[in-house]
């Protein structure tokens, strides 16, 4: 992820930082500040279920997202992994470093469209679509290629605010999970990614990364 970050653009002291496990101990290994996480798990069909329920029970009840989180549409097949880095990066401008390069034209161009909008303008950078493999589980697991069907998916945790937002291209919305601060934000993004797990106990296929202040 680092190298695929900093081939467009990206600068400074800030980097991607696997995340060893859920328990507090590991957690406290993550680098402070830490801005971001990114949950890659099997999308199956309990995620899928639950999904439904979730979409289906925010629009009964509603619910409140800050105007100022950035949110894109998944449009590209297979390209959750660049959306989910998109959404790390794009919701934390103020901490992260962007030298000249993709990232900041994108982000410069897209700050005042809409989710959708954004996802089309994405679509027109082959550059960054064709490289998306490069964003899943660096050194570990080779992502799949777009055209090629996949039961993995990503998603973002961000703090915008003083709410915790999940950020998943393929939903129509952000979804507010509550409060949160700088301070408690590891372990209430912990709790939200240990729910993903707890729908499925049995799956061992679960990856974390976050994105925090280098050493």
């Amino acid at each position: 992820m680092n190298k695929y970050v900093k081939a467009l653009g990206m600068k400074g002291d800030y980097q991607f930082t696997d995340v060893f496990g859920m328990d507090p101990d590991l957690l406290a290994m993550i680098p402070q500040p830490c801005c971001a996480m990114v949950l890659l798990f099997p999308l199956n069909d309990k995620v899928l279920a639950y999904r439904k329920e979730e979409e289906e029970q925010i629009k009964k009840d509603g619910q409140v997202v800050s105007p100022q989180v950035y949110f894109i549409s998944q449009t590209i097949g297979n390209a959750c992994g660049t959306i989910g880095l998109l959404h790390a990066l794009g919701n934390n401008l103020n901490s992260i470093t962007l030298g000249d390069g993709f990232l900041k034209t994108f982000f410069e161009k897209t700050k005042n469209m809409t989710p959708e909008e954004r996802a089309k303008f994405l679509e027109e950078f082959d550059a960054i679509a064709e490289c998306h493999e490069a964003s899943a589980q660096e050194g570990q697991t080779e992502a799949p290629p777009r055209e090629e069907s996949t039961d993995l998916h990503f998603i973002c945790l961000i703090l915008k605010d003083g709410q915790l937002y999940e950020l998943d291209g393929g939903k129509p919305f952000p979804i507010n999970h509550g409060p949160s601060t700088p301070a408690s934000f590891i372990t209430d993004a912990a709790k939200v990614c240990q729910k993903f797990m707890a729908r499925d106990p049995t799956e061992l296929h679960f990856t974390v990364v976050a994105l925090a202040k280098a050493d």
